[in-house]
C-alpha cells in the first residue's frame, strides 16, 4: 500500500514541531499509565497500591487472592484492558473515516456504522439465537459493512458526488431508521430486550477472556492495516488528483481503509456495545496538537481514545456509586457539546 510512494514523492503534511510532537507522545504514554492505574484503583471499593500490586502479581501468576483489595483489583483488569482496546481502536475508526471522506465530522456513531452494527446483533439475538462472543463478532460486522456501504452510496449520488453535509445527513438519517428497527423488533421480545439493554448503552464492564480473545486479533489487524495506509491518507488530503500523481492507488487506498475503519468498530461493538463520540473527539484533539500527519495521528489517536474510554468507564463507577454509570453515557455526555463545537468552527468543510 505505501510501498507505492516513494520517499521524495510522499504527500507532504502540515509541519508541527518535533519537540511539540514527542511531547504529546510523552504525555499520552504517562496519560495511558495513569488512566490503568485510576482504572483499576477506584469503584466500589477503592484500593491501596500494595492492593494493587498484589492482585496484579496474582493475576499475573493466575492465582485467586483471598484479600478484598486484590479480589477487586483482579476484577478491574479485564474491564481496563478492554476500555483501552477499546478506547483505540474506536479512535482509530474515527481517524480513517475523517481521512477517508475528508469530512471533519465522521465517525462510526454518525455514519450509522454502530448502528448497523447493533442492528446485525439485535437480529442475531432475536431470530438466530446467538449469543456467543464469536457469533456476535460476525455479525456486527457484517451489519457494520453493509451500513457504511449504504450510507456511502446514499452521500454520493446526485450533484457533486460525495460532500461532507451529504455523509452526515445520510449517516443520521439512516442511523435513525435502523434504531427504528432494532426497537421494532425488541419490544415485543422481553427477553431478548433484557439482555439488549444494558449492551446497547456501551458497557466495558462484562469484558471477559472469551470476548477479548476473539476481538483482539481484529483489533491487531486493524491497527496494523490503518498505519500502514498513514502515508497514503496524507495524500488523499491534497485531492485524489494530486494523490494519483504521487503513486497512489486512490479506490484500493480507500476501501483498504474503510474496511480497517469498520472493522474496528464493529469489534467494539460486538464486545462492548456501541459507543459514541471516542472516534469523532479524539481525532480532532489530536490533530489541533499535533497537526493532521496520519503517521502521527493515527498511532496518538489511539493512545488519546485509550485514555478518554478508560477515565470515562471510571468516572463512571465513581459518581454511579454503590452502582455506575456506562461509558458509553459518559461519552455521549461529553461528546454532545463538542459535536456543537466542530460543527460551528469546520462549518462542515471538508479536511
Amino acid at each position: 500500500m505505501t510501498a507505492t510512494l516513494p520517499a521524495s514523492r510522499r504527500a507532504p503534511a502540515p509541519s508541527v514541531g518535533a519537540r511539540r510532537r514527542v511531547a504529546v507522545v510523552l504525555a499520552l504514554i504517562g496519560a495511558v499509565v495513569v488512566s490503568v492505574v485510576v482504572s483499576v484503583s477506584f469503584g466500589s471499593r477503592p484500593v491501596s497500591l500494595s492492593e494493587i500490586v498484589e492482585g496484579m502479581t496474582l493475576w499475573v501468576r493466575g492465582e485467586t487472592p483471598t484479600d478484598i483489595g486484590a479480589i477487586a483489583v483482579q476484577s478491574r483488569v479485564p474491564r481496563t484492558i478492554m476500555a483501552l482496546l477499546a478506547g483505540a481502536a474506536l479512535a482509530l475508526s474515527g481517524t480513517l473515516m475523517q481521512a477517508i471522506t475528508r469530512n471533519p465530522l465522521a465517525d462510526p456513531g454518525i455514519l450509522g456504522v454502530n448502528t448497523g452494527a447493533a442492528l446485525a446483533v439485535v437480529i442475531g439475538m432475536a431470530f438466530l439465537g446467538v449469543s456467543s462472543a464469536l457469533g456476535s463478532l460476525a455479525l456486527a460486522l457484517i451489519g457494520a459493512f453493509l451500513t457504511a456501504f449504504f450510507v456511502y452510496f446514499v452521500g454520493s449520488v446526485g450533484p457533486g458526488g460525495t460532500t461532507p453535509i451529504k455523509l452526515a445527513l445520510a449517516g443520521a438519517a439512516t442511523t435513525a431508521a435502523l434504531s427504528s428497527l432494532v426497537s421494532a423488533i425488541l419490544l415485543p421480545r422481553q427477553g431478548v430486550l433484557d439482555e439488549f439493554r444494558f449492551w446497547q448503552v456501551g458497557n466495558v464492564g462484562r469484558a471477559n477472556a472469551e470476548t477479548m480473545s476473539i476481538v483482539i486479533p481484529v483489533l491487531v489487524i486493524g491497527t496494523l492495516i490503518a498505519l500502514l495506509c498513514a502515508s497514503a491518507l496524507n495524500a488523499l488530503a491534497l485531492g485524489d488528483d494530486v494523490a494519483v500523481g504521487l503513486g497512489v492507488r486512490v479506490g484500493r487506498i480507500r476501501i483498504i481503509s474503510a474496511i480497517a475503519g469498520v472493522s474496528l468498530c464493529a469489534a467494539v461493538t460486538a464486545a462492548v456495545g456501541p459507543i459514541g463520540f471516542v472516534g469523532l473527539m479524539v481525532p480532532h484533539v489530536i490533530r489541533a496538537l499535533t497537526g493532521s500527519d496520519q503517521r502521527w495521528l493515527l498511532p496518538l489517536s489511539a493512545l488519546g481514545g485509550a485514555v478518554l474510554l478508560t477515565l470515562a468507564d471510571t468516572l463512571g463507577r465513581v459518581v454511579g456509586y454503590p452502582g455506575e454509570v456506562e461509558a458509553g453515557i459518559i461519552t455521549a455526555f461529553i461528546g454532545a457539546p463538542v459535536l456543537i463545537v466542530i460543527a460551528r468552527r469546520t462549518k462542515l468543510k471538508a479536511l
